[in-house]
């Protein structure tokens, strides 16, 4: 199922704001982590402020550059 760039910024929204972890948020919504992580490598790559100034995300890798 392809998602417009509209709810994939939604579940991004949603899986930084869940008090579960982002596998277990994922699970629910039948997301697959490594289809998020790429949506979330994008969505980080895309933004004006470095990756580093975003809080982590319970249980999403960040890529070693902005560690």
């Amino acid at each position: 199922m392809r998602y417009p760039a509209s709810e994939k910024l939604e579940i991004i929204r949603l899986v930084e704001r869940s008090h579960l972890s982002a596998r277990r948020t994922l699970q629910k919504l039948g997301i697959p982590r490594s289809t998020f992580n790429r949506w979330y490598d994008r969505f980080l790559a895309g933004n004006r402020r470095p990756a580093s100034q975003y809080p982590p995300v319970k249980g999403v890798r960040r890529p070693a550059a902005c560690m």
